[in-house]
């Protein structure tokens, strides 16, 4: 299988000039958006607490977040962004693919819109 990944601006309001552009991984594993903490601070995300994470491993770390907005493949919606260490790969969670309505097509790995949002 192979990796998906899609081009995703971070603003911490949707009137904000400052802003973190980067190609994210998709993953459907992880609940939230992780990108480099410098680099989110730089485009005005503010710290709004912290909560525990579980790792790929198993490994729990605490780590801190903001909120923000989150623009990608023509749509927008808002929520967290956890405050990744230098460096890290910028991550796409799942939470922000089905507020939008967006699906990952686990044949082919490409990013798939549903007809509509579920509500249900």
């Amino acid at each position: 299988m192979g990796l998906t990944h899609v081009t995703v601006t971070i603003k911490a309001t949707l009137d904000s000039q400052e802003k973190y552009e980067a190609d994210f991984l998709v993953d459907t594993g992880a609940t939230d958006c992780m990108a480099p903490a410098k680099k989110l601070k730089e485009a005005g995300i503010l710290l709004a607490g912290k909560t525990t994470y579980e790792l790929a491993d198993g490994t729990p770390k605490e780590f801190e977040f903001g909120l923000g907005a989150i623009e990608f493949m023509g749509d927008i919606t808002a929520g967290r962004i956890i405050f990744g260490p230098d460096g890290v790969e910028p991550i796409l969670g799942v939470t922000a693919l089905e507020s939008v309505g967006i699906t990952v097509d686990p044949k082919t790995q490409t990013l798939k819109r549903l007809p509509a949002i579920p509500l249900k």
